[in-house]
């Protein structure tokens, strides 16, 4: 009979486990505890959405959705896309939903998102990302909320340091207009050294030619005009008051006069936080002001401001998370395997996580329990026809001990 070919793990995939997936569990842990200090609600959408909730949201023009989205049709003939990133489907769901009546709404998600792209350090085709959104407040303390929780988190993961916060304004859209004939002006003098893709970014998207890696391109890009010389004087006010803010939060930031989003939605306020530990890809976690999104969706003119993070960058910054071991309770014996089952149940009632050793020979149990790592382990044994209970900590302190013993030891004399 032949043998059967196991399939292999998809190119762009991962299986998450052991030290790995600690660290992915403590990014997750960690952000839902900060994001309930900041009243930031947890709601869930869907995997997939229509097609067009993507292509118009993230823009027809955008690598994402013209090279990476996972798109297919349904057996309804249905054009339908694996989310690719969160914004776009909670702006779909705020407008769908009746959501409005809520505004302003502080939402946070999390979960997977997919990606057709090169897989290369911390970057899969299927990925994890934080999301934190604020939806129906134009004001820049949205802005600055949003960036004290980014910051917040960094610290609480304990990754903060080598980490920088890189900030920059997009202006309104009397601001973005005027910068955007400046910069299609600038490039179009010299069109014939530029990229293939920035040459057809000039007609289409031309601020996302600023972020061109072509060496061709970076001199003209370097030499292009920047912003401040077409903010209008409500723009500045706002980012004086985005930057005024995060002082007062004790919020440490750089100006990144070339950082940009491409598509015409986005306002105001646009940021990264970066890293030189994680190579050339260095962000971690990156966001902006929104203020065109829903109105691109149908709905009606609505501020919006958010970011998101990979939660596999995040987890790949962080040291092994301290682990405490469950308490092992080891039938060292034969004829104790239910009282040991009957220990490890009260124990688990009483919020102790614990496992029984209760398997194979009773002479090789404790070599076993002691493999699975416990912080103790509490061994029954039969002595010179006595029943024996003794504690061994490998982590866990004497309050600890005592606990354990204090919740075993009726459990044991009742059972026997």
């Amino acid at each position: 009979m032949a043998r059967i070919q196991t399939p292999n793990r998809v190119r762009g995939t991962q299986d998450i486990f052991g030290s790995e997936q600690r660290r992915f569990a403590h990014v997750l842990d960690t952000f839902d505890r900060v994001r309930k200090l900041y009243c930031f609600q947890r709601v869930e959408i869907p995997v997939f959405e229509a097609t067009e909730v993507f292509a118009r949201s993230i823009g027809e023009t955008t690598d994402v959705v013209s090279k990476e989205m996972y798109t297919f049709p349904d057996r309804g003939g249905d054009s339908l896309t694996l989310r690719p990133e969160f914004t776009a489907g909670l702006a779909r769901a705020y407008l769908t939903e009746g959501w409005q009546q809520f505004a302003p709404l502080k939402l946070a998600t999390s979960g997977a998102v997919f990606r057709y792209e090169r897989p290369q350090k911390g970057r899969y085709r299927q990925f994890h990302q934080i999301d934190a959104e604020i939806l129906g407040a134009p004001e820049p303390a949205a802005d600055v909320e949003l960036l004290t929780l980014a910051d917040q988190l960094l610290h609480e993961l304990g990754i903060a340091e080598g980490v920088t916060l890189q900030l920059n304004t997009l202006g309104d859209a009397d601001t973005r207009d005027a910068w955007r004939a400046a910069l299609v002006s600038h490039f179009e003098k010299h069109r014939g050294d530029l990229s293939e893709d920035s040459l057809a970014r000039l007609d289409k998207n031309p601020l996302r030619i600023l972020d061109s890696k072509d060496p061709r391109d970076r001199p003209i890009a370097d030499a292009a005009p920047g912003i401040d010389d077409f903010l209008t004087s409500e723009a500045g006010a706002f980012f004086e008051s985005v930057t005024k803010g995060l002082e007062a939060a004790g919020v440490a930031w750089t100006r990144n006069a070339r950082l940009v989003r491409g598509l015409d939605y986005y306002r105001h306020t646009a940021f990264e936080f970066v890293t030189d530990r994680l190579g050339a890809q260095g962000t971690v976690l990156a966001g902006g002001r929104y203020d065109g999104l829903i109105e691109s969706l149908g709905g009606a003119p609505t501020a919006g401001v958010g970011w998101a993070a990979g939660v596999e960058r995040l987890a790949m910054l962080l040291e092994e998370p301290s682990f405490e071991g469950p308490v092992n309770v080891v039938a060292e014996s034969g004829g104790l395997e239910l009282a040991a089952t009957a220990a490890v149940a009260a124990l688990r009632r009483a919020g102790i996580a614990a496992e029984a050793t209760i398997e194979g020979s009773p002479r090789k149990r404790f070599d076993k329990a002691l493999k699975r790592k416990p912080s103790q382990t509490y061994s029954l044994s039969v002595r010179d026809d006595a029943l024996n209970q003794s504690q061994r900590s490998y982590g866990a302190d004497q309050d600890a001990l005592d606990r354990v013993r204090a919740i075993v030891e009726p459990v044991i004399v009742a059972q026997q």
